[in-house]
């Protein structure tokens, strides 16, 4: 009894399949949203939850110094769900707004009755990276080249989705939603204080 026992178990376990052709299978089949939430399927619109193809091109914030960050990026869980596509940096009516990068002006106007600004950035791929800002009173033409630090507008009255005064600041390729905080190289993103240093061999008090 006991060997034919055995005899029975050692043939079940060579014709059972095995477990990484189980998880295949359960992946493909009514639980396949969760294979296409790693891979992506082909054609289906996406949210940029982390991009690691973002270059640090940044070379100031698009306001004041080392702005307060009133709310985060956000991003959502579907192209079309809800989110924070973007970043509010606390910045008071005309307040100017710089270009953070060396870019082209694609678009200086009003959308809903809010003043736009959206720069590309140069280099940064095909499409190219778009920085845009809001609410912001555009003092540059679409089309026109601008560096690193240029003044491009300045911080409007009105339109702000912020609870403070601010300035929506956001980032895509194409369609997609990126972290516009990611544009920023870590010296800059986190700057300390400022330090006094000696001058002319005088002593520090």
């Amino acid at each position: 009894m006991r060997l034919v026992l055995v005899v029975a178990l050692t043939v079940a376990a060579l014709l059972a399949p095995p477990a990484s052709r189980l998880f295949a299978a359960g992946s493909a089949g009514s639980s396949g949203a969760v294979v296409r939430a790693v891979a992506g399927a082909a054609g289906e619109p996406r949210s940029a939850a982390d991009d690691d193809t973002v270059p640090a091109v940044g070379r100031t914030w698009p306001v004041g110094v080392r702005p307060h960050v009133l709310r985060g990026w956000e991003p959502p869980a579907t192209v079309y769900g809800p989110g924070h596509r973007g970043v509010d940096l606390a910045a008071a009516p005309g307040t100017p707004v710089r270009a953070v990068a060396d870019g082209r002006v694609s678009f200086a106007g009003r959308v809903a009755g809010k003043g736009v600004v959206s720069v590309e950035l140069t280099g940064t791929g095909d499409p190219p990276l778009r920085s845009t800002y809001e609410p912001v009173r555009a003092s540059v033409p679409q089309g026109a080249e601008v560096s690193a630090g240029e003044v491009i507008g300045t911080v409007e009255a009105g339109g702000s989705h912020c609870t403070a005064p601010c300035v929506h600041w956001g980032l895509l390729r194409g369609e997609t939603y990126l972290d516009p905080l990611s544009l920023l190289p870590p010296w800059l993103l986190h700057r300390g204080p400022s330090r006094l240093l000696p001058v002319l061999g005088v002593p520090l008090p």
